[in-house]
């Protein structure tokens, strides 16, 4: 009899967790919750080298910003999101990204803002890196060498979000990346490279520092929202070896792009490029041209709306979230 009981209790606690795993989280249209912010977290460490490559290096602490609801729900969608800055500076802390996971995390999201190393911080580079970054001018190479690291970080930071994911309670399921100009790229580098892209190039002996990134998490991003970025990285990966990152599984895509967007290595041309691509992959993009707008448009309105009003109904009907 009693392990009859037993036996009962353990398949309803099984299909309970479940359950809860494929229910759909529910958000809400207007701002509901009061937001804790926890900042400063350190999510990972890594290398930051005197020259490319040299020996006499210094470990850094990787942070990250997290926005959560005051609410008690168990069952949170996801938004990490990075900030711009052409892989040369910028930072998590940057106003309109605060107020951009105030308006997520008051409406049910955990929103996470994270920084990444930068072009200063000349962090661990593959050989074969160094030989791409050669085949950019020369103005924009100390940025192509930069785009290693920045992505390594971003991948760490996601798979930081997984291994915390009860602790958030978050619903690994429902994952959004985003970003604005490099931001946008690290972001759309993220969510459609694959697993094993920007992490197996370097080994543990050649940096050290990958053993607190929590390589054995995985993830499946499901939507990505950029803000005026390019596919930039990506195309850099395809030079490294011939093979194109685009498939039939990649996550839904938002891009919102200034018409007179100025910066050359962000005019609104790879935008249209972007879509290009992920129509002839059969791809689910969806383009929002902000019309007469430059670069940085974090203020720019389409019909009355914002730039997070418009993200929201995008990841909302792409991922198909309840809503109050």
């Amino acid at each position: 009899m009693k392990n009859k009981l037993y036996l009962f209790f353990f398949s309803v606690i099984l299909l309970l967790s479940f359950k809860g795993k494929d229910k759909v989280p529910t958000i809400t249209h207007k701002a509901t919750y009061k937001v804790n912010i926890t900042e400063d977290i350190v999510y990972a460490k890594g290398l930051s080298h005197e020259a490319i490559n040299s020996v006499q290096a210094n470990e850094v602490p990787l942070k990250l910003d997290v926005y959560s609801p005051k609410n008690k729900d168990n069952n949170r969608p996801v938004f990490l999101f990075f900030h711009g800055g052409g892989f040369k500076g910028g930072s998590r802390k940057m106003v309109h990204i605060a107020n951009m996971g105030k308006y997520f995390a008051s409406r049910g999201w955990v929103f996470v803002s994270a920084d990444y190393r930068v072009m200063k911080q000349k962090g661990t580079i593959p050989q074969q890196w160094v030989s791409i970054s050669k085949k950019y001018p020369q103005k924009v190479r100390g940025q192509a060498l930069a785009v290693y690291p920045a992505l390594r970080d971003a991948k760490a930071a996601m798979r930081w979000v997984i291994a915390n994911k009860e602790q958030y309670h978050i619903n690994t399921d429902y994952i959004t990346v985003g970003g604005g100009s490099a931001g946008a790229l690290t972001a759309i580098g993220l969510g459609i490279s694959d697993l094993e892209d920007y992490r197996d190039e370097i080994s543990i002996e050649t940096d050290p520092t990958l053993s607190t990134t929590h390589l054995e998490e995985e993830y499946k991003v499901k939507t990505i929202i950029d803000l005026w970025g390019t596919k930039a990285v990506l195309d850099a990966l395809e030079k490294l070896d011939g093979k194109s990152r685009f498939d039939s599984d990649d996550p839904s895509l938002l891009i919102l792009h200034g018409t007179q967007d100025q910066n050359k290595n962000t005019p609104f041309s790879k935008a249209e490029e972007l879509k290009a691509t992920y129509d002839a992959n059969g791809l689910t993009a969806k383009l929002i041209p902000l019309e007469g707008a430059g670069h940085g448009a974090w203020k720019a309105t389409v019909d009355g709306k914002n730039l997070a009003d418009l993200a929201f109904e995008f990841i909302v009907e792409q991922q198909k979230l309840q809503t109050e």
